[in-house]
């Protein structure tokens, strides 16, 4: 039996507070999908960790990224098409941001959500190739997706360390996971090494003049004085976070479970988890503002790729910008869409009695929180032959919690589980042909 793995990033809510988002949107998919399934929760790495999606991607496809990962760096790198110097080269997740030059004062992390792709790489390639001045010290900078990019800090000569700090203020780094602050003071953060190297001293130092000069550069840039024209927030700044200065060293996805896996993924570090565990990616735009559109070339990789594959990941980003900007009514919307476009027409082309669905989130960014938290988020497994939990009628997080899977204490956990239960459906349909 085959598997459409569907990861809806963000979607959970905290339903002990208030009505969630699932539970206001109109999905009649998701909700048919809920009532033939077994369900349950998730954490997607573990209780009390609220997880960025580099770190819970990794964990929900069955690796523990307390093990074996090494920062988001490196996946957005890979992701974004770049390679880098191990031990001479550390990769960052970048936001390009909005700050007051004078006082160094953070007024947006992603410029207020407005940077079209277009003007984030015209303001890439005016910092590119910069020389630091020091250490031999260079950076490579590459925009991806809107506000996103990824920057390479590297030295010609010396070598450096990936055990720095953020500076981005929103998020603290332990060990390779960023973990989202509750609070934090809103200016762009100084790189500190977190360890008592010279590599990480030498890092550190040549990080922070990398954002003084950006400062200098974007400030004035004309994509910047433009969008002042317009009323938009200047991207006079970047703030990094995620330090890694090599790739995971992990059994291949195909190899630890047996089974070859494709994956449909939009946003860079999707995609670079997915080439790193040895996923067969497809090609398919970013996202836009014609959903209808977007989610019709996702399906229609998905249902390919399912012809040559036993599971294909579908990663689709829609709740996770609402959520983070405390938009109810827009995340509602964002769910609605996949139910629509994505969901309903899935359902119509798969053969259920070939093909199981396995549908959750890679971490809860309630809208009333406006960022990632550690809240558990809902699993529904639909397989063909094995009965279903008794009462749930809707994909929500209070209906899935009272499904047979229970509380799925780590994300790695998952897939084991997926792969057991659909043995058994295959197990019980080879004894009643």
């Amino acid at each position: 039996m085959k598997l459409v793995y569907l990861v809806l990033d963000g979607v959970a809510d905290r339903p002990q507070d208030y009505t969630t988002s699932l539970e206001r949107a109109q999905t009649p998919a998701l909700d048919s999908i809920a009532k033939s399934s077994r369900c349950g929760l998730m954490y997607t790495i573990g209780k009390g960790i609220a997880p960025e999606s580099d770190a819970a991607v990794f964990s929900i496809l069955g690796y523990d990224p307390h093990k074996e990962y090494t920062g988001r760096g490196p996946i957005e790198a890979v992701g974004a098409g770049l390679d880098f110097r191990e031990g001479y080269e550390v990769a960052f997740r970048a936001n390009f941001a909005t700050v007051d030059p004078a006082t160094g004062r953070l007024i947006d992390r992603r410029c207020g959500r407005t940077l079209r792709s277009d003007e984030a790489k015209e303001l890439a390639k005016a910092v590119d190739g910069m020389d630091l001045g020091k250490y031999d010290g260079y950076a490579r900078v590459v925009a991806t997706v809107g506000h996103r990019a990824v920057v390479v800090i590297g030295s010609r000569s010396y070598r450096l360390s990936d055990q720095v700090s953020n500076t981005d203020p929103a998020y603290e780094k332990k060990g390779y996971i960023s973990v989202a602050k509750k609070e934090f003071e809103p200016y762009i953060a100084e790189a500190k090494p977190l360890e008592d190297t010279e590599e990480a001293r030498r890092t550190a130092e040549l990080v922070n003049i990398f954002t003084r000069k950006v400062i200098e550069v974007l400030d004035k840039h004309p994509v910047n004085e433009k969008r002042r024209k317009e009323n938009l927030l200047p991207a006079n700044a970047i703030i990094m976070r995620d330090s890694g200065g090599r790739l995971p060293r992990v059994k291949p996805i195909n190899q630890l479970f047996g089974r070859s896996f494709a994956a449909v993924a939009e946003m860079p570090v999707e995609i670079g988890i997915a080439r790193i565990l040895g996923m067969d990616v497809a090609n398919v735009p970013p996202p836009s503002e014609d959903k209808e559109k977007d989610y019709e070339e996702r399906l229609t990789a998905t249902l390919s790729l399912l012809e040559s594959h036993d599971v294909v990941y579908v990663h689709l980003k829609g709740p996770d910008e609402p959520g983070h900007d405390g938009d109810f009514d827009a995340k509602t919307r964002a769910i609605e869409l996949i139910d629509k476009y994505f969901v309903t027409p899935l359902l119509d082309e798969i053969n259920p009695e070939e093909t199981a669905v396995l549908v959750t989130a890679d971490h809860a960014t309630p809208w009333t929180v406006k960022a990632h938290t550690d809240d558990p988020v809902p699993v529904a497994l639909m397989v063909y032959g094995l009965k279903p939990d008794k009462g749930i009628r809707r994909f929500t997080e209070k209906m899935c919690a009272k499904g047979s899977l229970g509380v799925i204490e780590h994300g790695w956990l998952l897939l084991p589980k997926v792969f057991s239960i659909i043995r058994e459906a295959e197990e019980k349909k080879g004894q009643h042909p």
